[in-house]
Protein backbone atom coordinates (compact mmCIF):
# COMPACT_ATOMS: atom_id res chain seq x y z
CA UNK A 1 0.00 0.00 0.00
CA UNK A 2 2.94 1.83 0.83
CA UNK A 3 6.68 2.51 -0.07
CA UNK A 4 7.91 4.06 3.36
CA UNK A 5 9.67 2.50 5.62
CA UNK A 6 8.06 1.18 8.29
CA UNK A 7 9.80 3.24 10.55
CA UNK A 8 9.43 5.93 8.89
CA UNK A 9 5.33 5.12 8.58
CA UNK A 10 5.12 4.70 12.16
CA UNK A 11 6.41 8.02 12.53
CA UNK A 12 3.82 9.53 9.91
CA UNK A 13 0.85 7.64 11.40
CA UNK A 14 1.57 9.97 14.93
CA UNK A 15 2.05 13.08 12.81
CA UNK A 16 -1.25 12.41 10.46
CA UNK A 17 -3.70 13.50 13.03
CA UNK A 18 -1.63 16.22 14.22
CA UNK A 19 -2.29 17.56 10.38
CA UNK A 20 -5.82 16.71 10.38
CA UNK A 21 -6.04 18.54 13.75
CA UNK A 22 -4.37 22.00 11.94
CA UNK A 23 -7.26 21.25 8.51
CA UNK A 24 -10.46 20.52 10.58
CA UNK A 25 -9.24 24.26 12.68
CA UNK A 26 -9.10 25.85 9.29
CA UNK A 27 -11.97 24.90 8.09
CA UNK A 28 -13.98 25.23 11.48
CA UNK A 29 -16.63 27.71 9.70
CA UNK A 30 -17.57 24.81 7.22
CA UNK A 31 -19.00 22.08 9.22
CA UNK A 32 -19.47 19.77 6.00
CA UNK A 33 -15.58 20.34 5.41
CA UNK A 34 -14.08 19.85 8.82
CA UNK A 35 -16.11 16.84 8.84
CA UNK A 36 -15.28 15.59 5.56
CA UNK A 37 -11.32 16.27 7.05
CA UNK A 38 -12.30 14.79 10.46
CA UNK A 39 -13.40 11.57 8.70
CA UNK A 40 -10.76 11.89 5.31
CA UNK A 41 -7.95 11.87 8.75
CA UNK A 42 -9.06 8.82 10.60
CA UNK A 43 -9.29 6.54 7.13
CA UNK A 44 -5.96 7.17 6.38
CA UNK A 45 -4.61 6.83 9.64
CA UNK A 46 -6.09 3.59 9.34
CA UNK A 47 -5.00 2.18 6.24
CA UNK A 48 -1.38 2.69 7.39
CA UNK A 49 -1.94 1.53 10.31
CA UNK A 50 -3.16 -1.69 8.53
CA UNK A 51 -0.26 -1.53 6.12
CA UNK A 52 2.23 -2.14 8.96
CA UNK A 53 0.32 -5.67 10.06
CA UNK A 54 2.00 -8.03 7.32
CA UNK A 55 5.85 -7.18 9.30
CA UNK A 56 4.35 -7.84 12.93
CA UNK A 57 3.21 -11.20 11.57
CA UNK A 58 6.58 -11.89 9.80
CA UNK A 59 8.49 -10.86 13.38
CA UNK A 60 10.03 -8.02 11.68
CA UNK A 61 12.42 -5.92 13.97
CA UNK A 62 11.32 -2.06 12.98
CA UNK A 63 12.63 0.79 15.32
CA UNK A 64 12.42 4.50 14.90
CA UNK A 65 14.23 6.89 16.70
CA UNK A 66 13.42 10.86 16.60
CA UNK A 67 14.81 12.22 19.82
CA UNK A 68 17.80 11.37 22.71
CA UNK A 69 17.02 13.86 25.10
CA UNK A 70 19.47 12.50 27.49
CA UNK A 71 22.53 10.40 26.63
CA UNK A 72 21.59 6.66 26.57
CA UNK A 73 17.72 7.35 26.77
CA UNK A 74 15.99 7.64 23.28
CA UNK A 75 12.28 8.35 22.06
CA UNK A 76 11.85 5.74 19.98
CA UNK A 77 8.80 3.63 17.84
CA UNK A 78 8.77 0.04 17.43
CA UNK A 79 7.30 -2.34 15.82
CA UNK A 80 5.53 -5.49 17.97
CA UNK A 81 2.09 -7.55 18.12
CA UNK A 82 0.57 -5.56 21.96
CA UNK A 83 1.57 -2.08 20.24
CA UNK A 84 -0.01 -2.90 16.70
CA UNK A 85 -3.40 -4.47 18.30
CA UNK A 86 -3.51 -1.28 20.21
CA UNK A 87 -3.35 0.97 16.94
CA UNK A 88 -5.58 -1.05 15.29
CA UNK A 89 -8.23 -0.83 17.53
CA UNK A 90 -7.70 3.25 17.63
CA UNK A 91 -6.92 4.29 14.34
CA UNK A 92 -10.38 2.27 13.68
CA UNK A 93 -13.00 3.13 16.56
CA UNK A 94 -11.71 6.74 15.99
CA UNK A 95 -13.37 6.34 12.53
CA UNK A 96 -16.73 4.99 13.66
CA UNK A 97 -16.49 7.80 16.83
CA UNK A 98 -15.99 10.69 13.99
CA UNK A 99 -19.15 9.27 12.05
CA UNK A 100 -20.97 8.86 15.62
CA UNK A 101 -20.11 12.63 16.75
CA UNK A 102 -21.52 13.91 13.39
CA UNK A 103 -24.94 12.61 13.98
CA UNK A 104 -24.21 13.22 17.63
CA UNK A 105 -22.77 17.16 17.86
CA UNK A 106 -25.59 18.08 15.01
CA UNK A 107 -28.49 16.30 16.89
CA UNK A 108 -27.34 18.00 20.12
CA UNK A 109 -26.38 21.14 19.16
CA UNK A 110 -23.44 21.16 20.99
CA UNK A 111 -21.10 24.35 20.99
CA UNK A 112 -17.92 24.29 20.02
CA UNK A 113 -17.88 21.61 17.71
CA UNK A 114 -14.71 22.86 15.71
CA UNK A 115 -12.69 22.07 19.23
CA UNK A 116 -14.29 18.57 20.13
CA UNK A 117 -12.96 17.80 16.30
CA UNK A 118 -9.35 19.35 17.07
CA UNK A 119 -9.04 17.46 20.36
CA UNK A 120 -10.38 14.28 19.46
CA UNK A 121 -7.27 14.37 16.65
CA UNK A 122 -4.91 15.15 19.13
CA UNK A 123 -5.72 12.79 21.47
CA UNK A 124 -5.39 10.20 19.03
CA UNK A 125 -2.19 11.01 17.63
CA UNK A 126 -0.77 10.81 21.27
CA UNK A 127 -2.65 7.40 21.47
CA UNK A 128 -1.21 5.91 18.55
CA UNK A 129 2.54 7.49 20.38
CA UNK A 130 1.91 5.51 23.34
CA UNK A 131 0.84 2.19 21.25
CA UNK A 132 4.29 2.69 19.02
CA UNK A 133 6.47 3.49 22.22
CA UNK A 134 10.04 1.83 22.19
CA UNK A 135 10.81 2.31 25.79
CA UNK A 136 9.75 3.40 28.81
CA UNK A 137 10.70 7.03 28.62
CA UNK A 138 8.96 7.17 25.30
CA UNK A 139 5.42 5.44 26.58
CA UNK A 140 5.46 8.16 29.69
CA UNK A 141 5.83 11.47 27.65
CA UNK A 142 3.46 10.00 25.47
CA UNK A 143 1.09 8.96 28.29
CA UNK A 144 1.45 12.26 29.99
CA UNK A 145 0.41 14.00 26.96
CA UNK A 146 -2.25 12.16 26.36
CA UNK A 147 -4.23 13.25 30.01
CA UNK A 148 -3.53 17.11 29.05
CA UNK A 149 -4.88 16.57 25.53
CA UNK A 150 -8.11 14.98 26.69
CA UNK A 151 -9.22 17.81 29.23
CA UNK A 152 -10.58 19.97 27.21
CA UNK A 153 -12.63 17.09 26.01
CA UNK A 154 -13.35 16.19 29.73
CA UNK A 155 -14.86 19.73 30.56
CA UNK A 156 -16.34 20.38 27.15
CA UNK A 157 -19.56 21.69 28.44
CA UNK A 158 -17.72 24.66 30.08
CA UNK A 159 -20.24 24.15 32.99
CA UNK A 160 -19.52 24.17 36.85
CA UNK A 161 -20.03 20.71 36.99
CA UNK A 162 -18.08 19.95 33.68
CA UNK A 163 -14.89 21.64 35.69
CA UNK A 164 -15.34 19.84 38.71
CA UNK A 165 -15.11 16.48 37.04
CA UNK A 166 -12.20 18.19 35.06
CA UNK A 167 -10.53 18.84 38.32
CA UNK A 168 -10.93 15.19 39.15
CA UNK A 169 -9.84 13.63 36.16
CA UNK A 170 -6.88 15.99 35.78
CA UNK A 171 -5.74 16.13 39.27
CA UNK A 172 -5.95 11.58 40.12
CA UNK A 173 -4.32 11.18 35.90
CA UNK A 174 -1.31 13.21 37.04
CA UNK A 175 -0.73 12.67 40.72
CA UNK A 176 -0.55 8.54 40.13
CA UNK A 177 1.77 9.10 37.05
CA UNK A 178 4.04 11.86 39.13
CA UNK A 179 4.06 10.18 42.30
CA UNK A 180 4.06 6.69 41.78
CA UNK A 181 4.74 6.09 37.92
CA UNK A 182 7.56 8.28 37.26
CA UNK A 183 9.79 6.79 40.45
CA UNK A 184 9.03 3.30 39.62
CA UNK A 185 10.83 4.60 35.86
CA UNK A 186 13.72 5.87 37.19
CA UNK A 187 14.02 3.07 39.98
CA UNK A 188 13.77 0.68 37.35
CA UNK A 189 16.60 2.57 35.14
CA UNK A 190 18.92 2.64 38.32
CA UNK A 191 18.45 -0.62 38.94
CA UNK A 192 18.34 -2.18 35.33
CA UNK A 193 20.37 0.59 32.79
CA UNK A 194 17.69 0.09 30.70
CA UNK A 195 14.47 1.20 30.09
CA UNK A 196 13.81 -0.90 26.67
CA UNK A 197 10.98 -3.39 26.33
CA UNK A 198 12.14 -6.31 25.78
CA UNK A 199 10.09 -10.10 25.24
CA UNK A 200 10.87 -11.58 28.76
CA UNK A 201 11.84 -8.72 30.75
CA UNK A 202 14.56 -6.42 31.52
CA UNK A 203 15.48 -7.34 35.33
CA UNK A 204 18.33 -9.66 35.81
CA UNK A 205 17.88 -13.34 37.26
CA UNK A 206 19.18 -12.59 40.41
CA UNK A 207 17.62 -9.14 40.99
CA UNK A 208 16.22 -8.57 44.64
CA UNK A 209 12.84 -9.73 44.66
CA UNK A 210 11.30 -7.14 47.12
CA UNK A 211 12.53 -4.63 45.64
CA UNK A 212 11.57 -5.67 42.24
CA UNK A 213 7.89 -5.90 44.16
CA UNK A 214 7.94 -2.37 44.98
CA UNK A 215 8.95 -1.24 41.79
CA UNK A 216 5.76 -3.72 40.55
CA UNK A 217 3.56 -1.69 42.85
CA UNK A 218 3.98 1.57 41.80
CA UNK A 219 3.88 0.84 38.83
CA UNK A 220 0.50 -0.76 38.50
CA UNK A 221 -0.53 1.97 41.21
CA UNK A 222 0.79 4.34 39.00
CA UNK A 223 -1.01 3.60 36.18
CA UNK A 224 -4.03 5.65 37.07
CA UNK A 225 -5.79 5.14 33.31
CA UNK A 226 -5.85 1.85 34.11
CA UNK A 227 -8.47 2.44 37.16
CA UNK A 228 -7.09 0.03 39.84
CA UNK A 229 -9.23 0.75 42.96
CA UNK A 230 -8.67 3.04 44.84
CA UNK A 231 -7.70 5.11 41.99
CA UNK A 232 -10.51 5.01 39.42
CA UNK A 233 -12.81 8.28 40.53
CA UNK A 234 -11.61 10.00 37.86
CA UNK A 235 -13.47 8.08 35.17
CA UNK A 236 -16.86 8.55 36.58
CA UNK A 237 -16.34 11.79 37.14
CA UNK A 238 -15.46 12.23 33.46
CA UNK A 239 -18.80 11.15 32.40
CA UNK A 240 -19.88 14.73 32.90
CA UNK A 241 -18.20 15.14 28.79
CA UNK A 242 -20.29 14.88 26.11
CA UNK A 243 -20.98 10.89 24.90
CA UNK A 244 -18.53 10.57 22.10
CA UNK A 245 -16.02 11.79 24.50
CA UNK A 246 -17.06 8.83 26.98
CA UNK A 247 -16.41 6.34 24.07
CA UNK A 248 -13.18 8.15 23.21
CA UNK A 249 -12.35 7.40 27.52
CA UNK A 250 -13.51 3.97 27.47
CA UNK A 251 -13.14 2.29 24.41
CA UNK A 252 -10.73 4.04 21.91
CA UNK A 253 -8.13 5.65 23.44
CA UNK A 254 -7.79 6.75 27.38
CA UNK A 255 -8.69 3.39 29.83
CA UNK A 256 -7.32 1.42 26.77
CA UNK A 257 -3.92 3.68 27.11
CA UNK A 258 -4.17 2.42 30.97
CA UNK A 259 -4.41 -1.05 30.56
CA UNK A 260 -2.19 -1.41 27.25
CA UNK A 261 0.64 0.09 29.54
CA UNK A 262 -0.11 -2.14 32.25
CA UNK A 263 -0.04 -5.17 29.82
CA UNK A 264 3.14 -3.72 28.06
CA UNK A 265 4.82 -3.42 32.12
CA UNK A 266 4.23 -6.96 32.73
CA UNK A 267 5.04 -8.83 29.57
CA UNK A 268 8.44 -6.48 28.54
CA UNK A 269 9.60 -5.00 32.14
CA UNK A 270 9.34 -7.91 34.07
CA UNK A 271 8.31 -10.82 32.10
CA UNK A 272 6.24 -13.41 33.26
CA UNK A 273 8.41 -15.55 34.92
CA UNK A 274 9.95 -12.67 37.17
CA UNK A 275 6.89 -11.77 37.52
CA UNK A 276 5.04 -15.45 38.58
CA UNK A 277 7.66 -15.44 41.61
CA UNK A 278 6.58 -12.17 42.90
CA UNK A 279 4.64 -11.59 45.83
CA UNK A 280 4.02 -8.55 45.30
CA UNK A 281 1.73 -9.80 42.37
CA UNK A 282 -0.31 -11.35 44.53
CA UNK A 283 -1.21 -8.59 46.17
CA UNK A 284 -2.19 -6.99 43.16
CA UNK A 285 -4.32 -9.89 41.56
CA UNK A 286 -6.57 -9.76 44.72
CA UNK A 287 -6.93 -6.05 44.80
CA UNK A 288 -7.83 -6.35 41.11
CA UNK A 289 -10.22 -9.18 41.51
CA UNK A 290 -11.74 -7.26 44.22
CA UNK A 291 -12.08 -4.43 42.35
CA UNK A 292 -13.71 -6.63 39.13
CA UNK A 293 -16.33 -7.60 42.05
CA UNK A 294 -16.57 -3.66 43.82
CA UNK A 295 -17.16 -2.13 40.73
CA UNK A 296 -19.76 -4.34 39.32
CA UNK A 297 -21.80 -3.76 42.61
CA UNK A 298 -21.71 0.28 42.42
CA UNK A 299 -22.65 -0.31 38.99
CA UNK A 300 -26.18 -2.05 39.99
CA UNK A 301 -26.70 0.62 41.77
CA UNK A 302 -26.30 3.47 39.60
CA UNK A 303 -29.79 4.87 37.94
CA UNK A 304 -27.68 6.92 35.35
CA UNK A 305 -27.05 5.00 32.64
CA UNK A 306 -23.70 6.36 31.79
CA UNK A 307 -22.79 6.30 35.19
CA UNK A 308 -23.31 2.68 35.31
CA UNK A 309 -21.56 2.20 32.15
CA UNK A 310 -18.82 3.94 33.93
CA UNK A 311 -18.31 1.74 36.91
CA UNK A 312 -19.07 -1.14 34.58
CA UNK A 313 -15.57 -0.15 32.73
CA UNK A 314 -13.47 0.17 35.92
CA UNK A 315 -14.71 -3.74 36.38
CA UNK A 316 -13.97 -4.29 33.19
CA UNK A 317 -10.52 -3.01 32.76
CA UNK A 318 -9.76 -5.47 35.99
CA UNK A 319 -10.12 -8.04 33.69
CA UNK A 320 -6.95 -7.19 31.52
CA UNK A 321 -4.75 -6.52 34.86
CA UNK A 322 -5.97 -9.76 35.96
CA UNK A 323 -4.58 -10.89 32.78
CA UNK A 324 -1.45 -9.49 33.10
CA UNK A 325 -0.99 -10.67 36.59
CA UNK A 326 -1.82 -14.32 35.87
CA UNK A 327 1.62 -14.48 34.40
CA UNK A 328 0.54 -17.17 32.51
CA UNK A 329 0.58 -17.25 28.05
CA UNK A 330 -2.99 -17.58 28.30
CA UNK A 331 -3.44 -14.72 30.56
CA UNK A 332 -1.58 -12.65 28.59
CA UNK A 333 -3.71 -14.19 25.37
CA UNK A 334 -6.87 -13.27 27.38
CA UNK A 335 -6.01 -9.72 28.45
CA UNK A 336 -4.33 -8.53 24.69
CA UNK A 337 -7.42 -9.98 23.16
CA UNK A 338 -10.36 -8.26 25.86
CA UNK A 339 -8.76 -4.67 25.28
CA UNK A 340 -10.53 -4.92 21.72
CA UNK A 341 -13.48 -7.29 22.65
CA UNK A 342 -14.19 -4.88 25.20
CA UNK A 343 -13.25 -1.91 23.52
CA UNK A 344 -16.37 -3.28 20.81
CA UNK A 345 -18.93 -3.86 23.27
CA UNK A 346 -18.72 -0.77 25.59
CA UNK A 347 -18.37 1.34 22.79
CA UNK A 348 -21.60 -0.06 21.07
CA UNK A 349 -23.46 0.83 24.69
CA UNK A 350 -22.43 4.18 25.21
CA UNK A 351 -23.55 4.77 21.54
CA UNK A 352 -26.74 3.60 22.69
CA UNK A 353 -26.79 6.15 25.77
CA UNK A 354 -26.24 8.81 23.31
CA UNK A 355 -28.64 8.03 20.63
CA UNK A 356 -31.06 7.46 23.60
CA UNK A 357 -30.20 10.85 24.92
CA UNK A 358 -30.47 12.46 21.38
CA UNK A 359 -33.44 11.11 20.26
CA UNK A 360 -35.68 11.32 23.92
CA UNK A 361 -33.28 13.51 26.21
CA UNK A 362 -33.63 10.12 28.74
CA UNK A 363 -30.65 9.48 30.64
CA UNK A 364 -31.69 7.68 33.99
CA UNK A 365 -32.73 3.59 33.78
CA UNK A 366 -36.19 4.20 35.20
CA UNK A 367 -37.26 6.75 32.60
CA UNK A 368 -36.75 4.10 29.60
CA UNK A 369 -39.78 1.66 29.97
CA UNK A 370 -40.61 0.47 27.14
CA UNK A 371 -38.24 2.58 24.96
CA UNK A 372 -37.20 -0.26 23.08
CA UNK A 373 -40.83 0.34 20.90
CA UNK A 374 -39.79 3.53 19.57
CA UNK A 375 -35.98 2.49 19.37
CA UNK A 376 -35.87 -0.58 18.28
CA UNK A 377 -32.94 -1.12 16.57
CA UNK A 378 -30.82 1.03 19.72
CA UNK A 379 -32.07 -1.27 22.36
CA UNK A 380 -31.27 -4.62 20.43
CA UNK A 381 -27.94 -2.94 19.47
CA UNK A 382 -27.55 -2.47 23.13
CA UNK A 383 -28.44 -6.06 23.76
CA UNK A 384 -25.87 -7.42 22.12
CA UNK A 385 -23.08 -5.33 23.05
CA UNK A 386 -24.38 -6.47 26.65
CA UNK A 387 -24.23 -9.76 25.82
CA UNK A 388 -20.64 -8.33 24.42
CA UNK A 389 -19.69 -7.42 28.42
CA UNK A 390 -21.12 -10.20 29.76
CA UNK A 391 -19.09 -12.52 27.29
CA UNK A 392 -21.68 -14.73 25.84
CA UNK A 393 -22.12 -16.32 22.34
CA UNK A 394 -22.45 -14.92 19.34
CA UNK A 395 -20.14 -11.92 20.54
CA UNK A 396 -16.35 -11.12 20.63
CA UNK A 397 -16.58 -10.90 24.38
CA UNK A 398 -16.64 -14.47 24.30
CA UNK A 399 -12.95 -15.53 23.72
CA UNK A 400 -11.13 -13.26 25.92
CA UNK A 401 -12.71 -13.99 28.68
CA UNK A 402 -12.46 -18.05 27.95
CA UNK A 403 -8.64 -17.57 27.66
CA UNK A 404 -8.40 -15.48 31.34
CA UNK A 405 -10.70 -18.52 32.83
CA UNK A 406 -8.09 -20.82 31.17
CA UNK A 407 -5.38 -18.46 32.58
CA UNK A 408 -6.73 -18.69 35.93
CA UNK A 409 -6.56 -22.54 35.51
CA UNK A 410 -2.87 -22.50 34.49
CA UNK A 411 -1.66 -20.08 37.47
CA UNK A 412 -3.81 -22.50 40.17
CA UNK A 413 -6.17 -19.37 40.91
CA UNK A 414 -9.17 -20.87 41.25
CA UNK A 415 -10.66 -18.38 43.38
CA UNK A 416 -10.26 -15.48 40.48
CA UNK A 417 -12.00 -18.54 38.08
CA UNK A 418 -15.32 -17.60 40.85
CA UNK A 419 -14.20 -14.38 40.60
CA UNK A 420 -14.46 -13.84 36.99
CA UNK A 421 -17.55 -16.04 37.17
CA UNK A 422 -19.32 -14.14 39.55
CA UNK A 423 -18.32 -11.04 37.75
CA UNK A 424 -20.23 -12.33 34.74
CA UNK A 425 -23.31 -12.94 36.37
CA UNK A 426 -23.22 -9.50 37.99
CA UNK A 427 -22.47 -7.82 34.35
CA UNK A 428 -25.95 -9.64 33.59
CA UNK A 429 -27.90 -8.16 36.68
CA UNK A 430 -26.86 -4.77 35.80
CA UNK A 431 -26.79 -4.53 32.09
CA UNK A 432 -29.52 -6.92 30.19
CA UNK A 433 -32.03 -5.44 32.59
CA UNK A 434 -32.04 -2.54 30.75
CA UNK A 435 -33.01 -3.59 27.39
CA UNK A 436 -35.85 -6.27 29.18
CA UNK A 437 -37.16 -2.73 30.42
CA UNK A 438 -36.95 -1.22 27.24
CA UNK A 439 -38.75 -4.26 25.10
CA UNK A 440 -41.29 -5.79 27.82
CA UNK A 441 -42.25 -3.34 31.05
CA UNK A 442 -45.25 -1.54 29.58
CA UNK A 443 -45.37 0.44 32.83
CA UNK A 444 -44.07 3.45 34.41
CA UNK A 445 -43.29 6.04 31.95
CA UNK A 446 -43.50 3.86 28.83
CA UNK A 447 -46.81 5.85 27.49
CA UNK A 448 -43.83 9.03 27.80
CA UNK A 449 -42.48 7.82 24.96
CA UNK A 450 -44.46 9.08 22.27
CA UNK A 451 -43.05 10.83 19.17
CA UNK A 452 -39.54 9.65 19.98
CA UNK A 453 -37.97 7.68 17.10
CA UNK A 454 -34.14 6.53 16.48
CA UNK A 455 -31.41 8.99 16.37
CA UNK A 456 -29.89 10.34 13.52
CA UNK A 457 -28.50 8.05 10.78
CA UNK A 458 -25.20 8.70 11.41
CA UNK A 459 -25.24 7.51 14.74
CA UNK A 460 -27.15 4.35 14.02
CA UNK A 461 -24.72 3.78 10.96
CA UNK A 462 -21.69 4.05 13.50
CA UNK A 463 -23.59 1.85 16.02
CA UNK A 464 -24.13 -0.89 13.27
CA UNK A 465 -20.70 -1.23 12.78
CA UNK A 466 -19.87 -1.35 16.58
CA UNK A 467 -21.95 -4.14 16.62
CA UNK A 468 -21.26 -5.70 13.81
CA UNK A 469 -18.07 -6.29 15.20
CA UNK A 470 -19.05 -7.91 18.53
CA UNK A 471 -20.17 -10.56 16.69
CA UNK A 472 -17.59 -10.61 13.69
CA UNK A 473 -15.20 -10.90 16.12
CA UNK A 474 -17.00 -14.09 17.42
CA UNK A 475 -16.74 -15.20 14.00
CA UNK A 476 -13.48 -14.18 12.56
CA UNK A 477 -11.52 -14.01 16.31
CA UNK A 478 -8.13 -15.94 14.24
CA UNK A 479 -6.52 -12.86 13.38
CA UNK A 480 -6.41 -10.67 16.22
CA UNK A 481 -5.58 -14.36 18.49
CA UNK A 482 -2.97 -15.38 16.19
CA UNK A 483 -1.66 -11.44 17.03
CA UNK A 484 -2.40 -11.61 20.63
CA UNK A 485 -0.38 -15.18 21.04
CA UNK A 486 2.45 -13.24 19.67
CA UNK A 487 2.35 -10.98 22.75
CA UNK A 488 5.05 -12.83 25.33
Amino acid sequence: MTNFDPGMLMAIIVVLPFLGALLIALAGKNPNLREFFTLATGVTTFLLVLNLLPGVFNNETTRYTFAEPFPGLTLQFSLEPLGMIFALMASFLWVVTSIYSIGYMRGNNEQNQTRFYVGFAVAIAFTLGLAFSANLLTLFVFYEMLTISTYPLVTHAGTDHARKGGRVYLGILLTTSIALFLPAMIWTYHSTGTLDFRPGGIFAEGADKFVVGIILLLFFFGVGKAALMPFHRWLPAAMVAPTPVSALLHAVAVVKAGVFTVLKIAVYIFGIDLLASLEARDILLYVAGGGVLLASLIAMRQNNLKARLAYSTVSQLGYVTLGALLATQAGVTGASMHIVMHAFGKITLFFCAGAIYVASRKTEINDMVGLGRTMPFTMAAFTIGALSVVGLPPTGGTWSKWYLMQGTLESGHLILMGVLMVSSLLNIAYLLPIPVRGFFNKTGNSDGNSGIKEAPRPILLAIAITVSGCILLFIFPQALYDLATMVR
